[in-house]
Formats: structure tokens, sequence, C-alpha cells
């Protein structure tokens, strides 16, 4: 089981497009308030499963084999907020849009570090052994279509209630599927950049000609 107690704010400002400003007192206020709204919402639900490689059905496109290159084995994760999190979010829209942006861009912060969790279980299960970086269906050529078979394969609709629908968008819409690949040697660095980020097709800093770092 994994609970989440606190939530990145740098983050969560980040997703909102304020990262270079400091949040005043109303914000901060703002951000307590939808913070616990959320956590009241939310039912955070993960699995993992370690499949050796290759493996056929997984290594569609080249860019999932770079990724996964020199790589032994490769762990497919899921992690979900619940259905009860894209609900709140959708009642804020008609009642309170100010929250409802405030709470999705919250909800994105709390999925990532549930599988930041998850990596660290990983780490802990394979302690002499090197980790990819998160690559997500969708991500590149790697296609998104491989959805269903990815939680087919972890079970996840029936574990967790985490489905993809006929446009292979993930319900609940606060989930994570990914891929981390476990090496027995180093593996070499690669930058994320905007081609592997969830919010690159609303990001504000690319929209501005900018960058955020990642």
């Amino acid at each position: 089981m994994i609970k989440l107690e606190t939530l990145d704010r740098d983050e969560a400002l980040r997703y909102l497009g304020g990262a270079k400003t400091d949040p005043d007192e109303n914000m901060i206020n703002l951000l307590n308030d939808c913070e616990a709204q959320l956590f009241g919402a939310a039912k955070p639900g993960y699995l993992y499963k370690i499949l050796p490689l290759p493996c056929e059905w997984l290594l569609v496109g080249e860019d999932i084999k770079n990724h996964l290159f020199g790589c032994h084995s490769a762990a497919l994760i899921c992690a979900t907020l619940g259905a009860e999190v894209d609900k709140l979010i959708r009642v804020k829209q008609i009642t309170d849009m100010s929250r409802a942006v405030v709470i999705n861009s919250l909800a994105s912060v709390a999925v990532e570090q549930i599988c930041d969790k998850i990596e660290e279980k990983l780490f802990a299960a394979f302690p002499k052994s090197y980790f990819t970086f998160r690559y997500s269906p969708g991500y590149g050529d790697f296609p998104i279509e491989l959805q269903k078979s990815f939680l087919s394969e972890l079970d996840a609709p029936r574990k967790i209630g985490l489905s993809a629908n006929s446009s292979h968008i993930l319900t609940p819409s606060k989930s994570v599927t990914a891929v981390i690949g476990i090496s027995s040697q180093p593996i070499e660095a690669k930058k994320r950049g905007c081609a592997v980020c969830n919010l690159r097709k609303t990001c504000r800093y690319r929209r501005n000609g900018e960058h955020c770092g990642f």
C-alpha cells in the first residue's frame, strides 16, 4: 500500500505555470484547501510486474527498443488516484473553476509521486541493478494502442479498476502506465525532455517558447 502525506508544491506550481514566483498567502491557502480535498477523494492504487526481455508484444517501435537497450528485464508499472478524484475535478469545473485547476495540478503531482514510490520499491527489490527512467505508451513511437495489452498483463481492470477506453485513454484519468528498464550494468544517462512529459500538449512553458528545465 502507498500513502501520500504531502505533495510537492513546487511541482504543482510548475504545472500551474507559476514556478518562477513565490506563492502569496492566498495561493498557499488555496493549495492547502485543494490538497485536503484531493486527499479526501483519492484512493491510490498501483501494480507492477517484471517481464524478462526480449518481450515481443512490448518492444514495438524504435524508441522503446532504444530505451530498454542493454536491459535484461522491464518493469511494467501502473498507478491511479481512483475514480473519485475524476469526479471531484468534474464537480469543481462546474462550481469553482479555480479550484478545479489547482486540484487537477495537484492530482498530476500525486500520481507521479506514487510512481516515484513504486520506483523505490523496485530499487529495494533489485539492489545491485541499474534502472532507466519511466517511459509510457504514447511517448515517441511507443504506441498508445498498447495500453489495453499493458493493463491486461497487469490485470489492472480487476485489481485496481484501471482500464483504457476505445481511444486508449486511461480511466480514471489521473493514472499512469510506464515501463522501467532493469540492467545489471550502468545505463547511459538520457535526457527526458518534452517528448516524454505528460504535460507536453498543454505546457505553458512550451507555449511561451520556454523550457521548465526538466
